[in-house]
């Protein structure tokens, strides 16, 4: 791709919050570009819980802020992107041994109603009885009923594209995967940026007004390349692992909470044939962030909470062979007094700026994406004496992905040709995994219309 000599913004890192600051600036009529070592999404974006939600577990630490941002974003979505995210039912089983009792919990279901402005679909308090009819392989033993309330699910990665694919709407805006940012230099008043192409070599330098680093749990990592810009490390990264289980070992209809004695929480949901397991808090063991996977110790303690919680399924418990894959993330958690609690470390975001025209914006969930490009948008916007409508991100999407992750669609060839040809797509993984949404060759193998076209996927290329 032949870029401009200039724009007016580089974000780098294309996670979903680059992708945000990308299409809230493209909308601002601003020339950005946006770039990605690996594959947009690829990383952290791809590895959430597939959730859009509020975080009720952050009502026990009072951060009611946050929730309310994230209850009022998260039905947002379910607005304006309602191909890519859906509203769901969660139980969270109460036991005699639970931390909280049944009163207490439900006035905790009403302040999330609350917080969200009665967006929410109202909670509900079940009996023993009336879970158990809903989840008959849940452990009954000291159940007193369970709290019902309401969240979304998402296609993570999908929506961090269509977010992409929107800002990529506007002129002289683009975007580019597996282009490292290799050198950043003062000149004059704008900023001199060395790019190279980690598939083929090529090398590319532009200049900018403004640059945003949104690169994630990578960020202390990254910026420590650059001794003028005088970073220091703001990051606690939490490793967060998950598993997809073959739905026939565990047929439930509904997503659950599971609360661990160690005060995590582990989210059980059904989706698109399978049931996904996690997450993990723990920290990562290697200084390596790329592609991460679980570890064995990640992987026992998820089965072992699943085993605890549904001991009475059909066909036994749930062992490896049961698992159809896994995969792994950093969340980029900001440093705060309580550092060594992963659990308990806050998900505010923050936005920093080591230069005037530099900025960085760190933490978060990914739920408030938008509201966190809002944030490090808005300086620049002001330096440059231009005007800011917050409420331009409010708009749809304008371009959809050619396979929806709850639309059943016939694959062809000539639709998986289209894809590549429109959806930024550069190596076979980023056909298969992001835009088609199939993890890995265990899902695609249960799925006829996938497995007869994986070798002309792997000929596109």
């Amino acid at each position: 791709m032949k870029l401009q000599n200039e724009y007016d913004l580089v974000v780098v890192g294309g996670g979903i919050v680059g992708a945000g600051v990308f299409r809230d600036a493209a909308l601002h009529g601003l020339k950005t570009l946006i770039i990605d070592k690996k594959d947009f999404t690829s990383q952290t974006s791809q590895s959430s819980s597939k959730m859009l939600h509020g975080g009720i577990r952050y009502l026990e630490t009072m951060d009611f802020e946050l929730v309310s941002e994230s209850l009022h974003e998260k039905n947002l979505w379910l607005k304006i992107a309602p191909h890519l995210c859906q509203e769901k039912s969660f139980y969270l089983p109460i036991y005699e041994t639970s931390k909280r009792p049944m009163w207490m919990m439900k006035i905790g279901f009403f302040l999330y109603d609350f917080l969200s402005g009665f967006q929410n679909s109202p909670h509900r308090m079940l009996s023993k009885e009336q879970v158990l009819k809903d989840f008959p392989s849940l452990n009954p033993i000291g159940l007193k009923g369970a709290g019902v309330y309401y969240d979304a699910i998402v296609e993570d990665a999908k929506l961090t594209l269509e977010v992409i694919y929107d800002g990529l709407k506007e002129t002289n805006c683009h975007a580019l995967n597996y282009w490292e940012l290799k050198d950043l230099k003062p000149m004059g008043e704008k900023l001199w940026v060395s790019l190279v192409d980690g598939l083929t070599g090529e090398t590319q330098e532009v200049l900018t007004r403004d640059l945003v680093f949104a690169t994630g749990p990578f960020t202390d990592q990254l910026l420590a390349k650059w001794p003028w810009l005088q970073w220091s490390p703001q990051l606690l990264p939490s490793k967060g692992s998950h598993l997809w289980i073959k739905k026939e070992h565990l047929p439930i209809k509904y997503p659950m909470v599971m609360t661990p004695p160690d005060g995590r929480v582990i989210f059980v949901i059904p989706q698109r044939g399978s049931v996904l397991v996690g997450t993990t808090e723990v920290q990562n063991e290697t200084s390596n962030y790329f592609d991460l996977t679980p570890s064995q110790k990640e992987i026992t303690y998820l089965l072992d909470n699943l085993n605890q919680n549904f001991p009475n399924l059909l066909n036994g418990p749930i062992t490896q062979n049961q698992i159809q894959s896994a995969f792994a993330g950093i969340r980029p958690l900001v440093k705060d007094g309580n550092t060594q609690n992963l659990g308990k470390t806050a998900r505010n975001h923050k936005t920093y700026w080591p230069k005037s025209n530099i900025g960085v914006v760190i933490g978060g969930k990914y739920t408030t994406f938008r509201v966190m490009a809002q944030d490090i948008l808005m300086p620049i916007m002001k330096r440059h004496q231009i005007s800011y409508n917050p409420e331009a991100t409010k708009r749809p999407l304008r371009q959809r992905s050619l396979i929806s992750p709850f639309k059943k669609v016939t694959i062809t060839k000539e639709l998986m040709t289209e894809i590549r040809r429109t959806e930024l797509v550069r190596t076979p993984q980023d056909l298969w995994v992001r835009r088609l949404g199939v993890a890995n060759q265990n899902h695609w193998q249960q799925s006829d219309e996938i497995g007869p076209y994986i070798d002309h996927g792997l000929s596109l290329f």
